[in-house]
């Protein structure tokens, strides 16, 4: 039984009132979300950067330049256009408009080594690479083993102003200023796709536990979940406008949704590399008329500056976030009433953060979600509408024609509610599988279509599901599963802890042993915090095999740019601790 299968129960609303279960996804190109934006918001400001505006009509023109230009120069239907960027006011643009050429989008961490960078440029098979004009020293030694041919660079020039032209280029590179000047006519390059089997994306999966593999997403799997999220966050449903392109009409009032479309404000800075960036905080943000204030990196000083002055109605972002914006000074004393809503992904929130925020945000609804890149973004999420049941601790129920399995670690039929297991997906928001990776993708994708995603979870008697842990983040001690998440939650509820992140020592005897790694608030509760406090309040409220053997004290959890802690940085260096 999935938990899609039964209606919630009264003790739970967790259903849109009114919507259905199941919503009607048009086929179409990706493009098709940009053109319905631009009729419908027109003049309206789509993206700010450095308080330089970017309005609808400015971004499909200068999309449409970006595709005309890759179409005159060969780049079409298939060919693999690498976006190694950060966000700027520049990078919507460069994504529509490679879409809209019919070519596939590959978005790649502008921080990745040389040698990873060559690596997917090579796995991927791009023949053009997008790219950063202050990284130029770093890539071009990478390029002479890729098939990329083609070099297009842009900069912070760009950003200001998209007919600079950018110094110190060299005569085979393209400014990406050609491209935006280009002819800004709709030639309608996309409209020989095939929806169903054309790729849209091919997006690397984050690397935190293992190797990255390239996912491959039709354009049909990136509509549907953008409808699926954008649905589902706004109480809407998808319709096509008069030129048959595709967006949303809200159906639930203000008095459950406040935050209406068209009018909404954030600061963005959940990277357009990352899944949850180009679906929810690219494409969400255009389908619903959001205006978007980009910030290339995290300033959490200057991330509440500018949510204040652009009086933000929601706010988003992944755990390390929230728990920095907390930790600016007056952060906790300014008028949040504008915000409405907040949104949280790429890695659980701690409960005790859920509780902190809560007192600060008073007029959000707090709101979970849980997703991955092999099904293009988003699975479930907690109800955003105003009076649904929100479960601190859970990420929501499965969102419209998605399943949701929690099956035995090693593989059989689903549990019974409330047992612990892997969490299996199945929706129409499923990846077609793993580039060149046949094999991956069996072991992946069962016959039957579910995605086991590698998460361990648990499913409640009302549908929502909890994400206890990885199966690769779990210790074992002496034979005994331990899940670090349930220890990280405990130690963010700590006082004085800012930050924490558990993993495993080698030791011959017991196998793994659970090791806190802990940041401290600056703050008196902070500055008295010893290693032995820290364990005994943790030690205190678990069984024995569960307990800590050892906290380190650390400046900051290293995080990967998407907002996911990198354990595995962790684990090297208390392997390397062990071994040396």
């Amino acid at each position: 039984m999935t938990a899609t299968q039964d209606a919630p129960t009264p003790t739970a609303a967790s259903w849109p009132p009114g919507l259905p279960r199941s919503l009607d996804y048009p086929l179409v190109p990706v493009g098709s979300v940009l053109r319905a934006a631009v009729r419908r918001w027109g003049t309206r400001t789509a993206f700010v950067d450095h308080d330089v505006e970017l309005t609808f009509e400015e971004l499909g023109r200068r999309a449409c330049a970006v595709a005309n230009w890759l179409a005159d120069h060969g780049v079409g239907r298939g060919d693999v256009v690498a976006v190694h960027i950060p966000n700027c006011r520049q990078y919507p643009a460069v994504y529509y408009g490679v879409v809209m050429a019919g070519a596939v989008f590959s978005p790649t961490n502008p921080l990745l080594p040389a040698a990873d960078l060559a690596a997917q440029l090579t796995d991927a098979g791009a023949k053009v690479l997008v790219t950063w004009d202050q990284v130029l020293p770093f890539v071009r030694p990478a390029l002479a083993a890729t098939p990329v041919r083609t070099v297009v660079v842009t900069g912070e020039a760009h950003t200001l102003d998209l007919a600079a032209r950018l110094d110190g280029l060299e005569a085979t590179d393209v400014d990406l200023a050609d491209l935006l000047a280009a002819d800004p006519t709709d030639r309608h390059l996309d409209a020989a796709l095939d929806p169903a089997a054309d790729l849209a994306h091919l997006a690397y999966t984050g690397g935190t536990t293992g190797v990255s593999k390239g996912v491959e997403l039709p354009h049909r799997a990136v509509v549907t979940n953008v409808l699926q999220s954008a649905c589902w966050t706004s109480g809407s449903l998808p319709e096509l406008d008069e030129a048959g392109d595709v967006t949303i009409r809200q159906v639930l009032g203000e008095d459950e949704h406040p935050i209406r479309l068209g009018r909404a404000t954030l600061v963005n800075l959940t990277p357009w590399f990352h899944a949850m960036g180009a679906i929810g905080y690219l494409n969400g943000m255009v389908v619903a008329g959001t205006t978007t204030v980009v910030h290339m990196r995290f300033d959490p000083v200057r991330y509440v500056e500018d949510a204040q002055r652009y009086r933000v109605t929601s706010i988003g972002g992944a755990p390390p976030v929230f728990v920095a914006l907390l930790q600016v000074p007056g952060f906790a004393e300014a008028d949040w009433s504008h915000v409405r809503g907040v949104s949280s992904g790429a890695a659980p929130l701690p409960v005790p953060l859920i509780e902190r925020l809560q007192a600060v945000l008073p007029n959000a609804v707090i709101g979970e979600g849980y997703g991955l890149t092999e099904v293009t973004m988003m699975a479930t999420g907690n109800p955003s509408f105003r009076s649904g049941t929100r479960k601190a601790g859970s990420v929501g129920v499965p969102v419209f024609d998605t399943e949701i399995t929690v099956r035995p670690l090693g593989g059989g039929d689903p549990l019974p509610v409330g047992e612990r297991g892997e969490v299996c997906i199945r929706g129409p928001q499923v990846m077609r599988g793993y580039a060149h990776r046949p094999e991956a993708t069996a072991e992946s994708i069962d016959p039957d279509g579910w995605f086991h995603t590698g998460d361990v979870g648990v499913l409640d008697e009302d549908g929502y599901l909890s994400i206890v842990d990885r199966t690769k983040d779990m210790l074992l001690y002496k034979g005994y599963n331990v899940f670090p998440r349930e220890l990280e939650e405990l130690l963010f509820g700590v006082p004085g802890v800012a930050g924490a992140a558990v993993v495993g020592r080698p030791d011959e005897e017991a196998g793994e042993l659970p090791v806190a790694y802990v940041v401290r608030r600056d703050d008196d509760a902070g500055r008295a915090l010893t290693a032995g406090s820290v364990m005994a309040a943790v030690n205190d409220r678990v069984t024995p095999y569960k307990r800590l053997r050892d906290v380190v004290f650390i400046d900051a959890i290293p995080v990967s740019a998407a907002g996911k802690v990198l354990k595995r940085e962790l684990a090297a260096r208390e392997r390397e601790a062990v071994s040396g």
